[in-house]
């Protein structure tokens, strides 16, 4: 049988709106070792938050669908992604 999707996938996610200083980064960091996720959060120069998660499509969903809402001090405004194939990273991060 074809399966389109490998079982693991890499999500680049840019969120935009009120992410910056609202302890987003720590509540994506903790929101991805809650669901297994691995990946990297960070803040961006142009006030977006940057964020890789790789797992499966499933948990991906979830993740993502969280970043939407963020920390209660957060006022998302959009969230784009991307979609490729996973890397293999392990673990999760705050960057810079």
């Amino acid at each position: 049988m074809d399966n389109p999707l490998p079982p693991n996938i890499h999500a680049h996610v840019f969120i935009s709106g009120k992410v910056q200083g609202v302890g987003y980064r720590f509540s994506t960091m903790h929101e991805a070792n809650k669901l297994g996720v691995s990946g990297w959060v960070r803040n961006m120069p142009d006030g977006r938050v940057e964020a890789v998660f790789e797992g499966d499509m499933a948990t991906l969903s979830q993740m993502i669908q969280w970043c939407h809402k963020g920390p209660r001090a957060a006022k998302v405004e959009d969230v784009a992604v991307d979609y490729k194939a996973a890397e293999g990273l392990r673990g999760f991060e705050i960057r810079g």
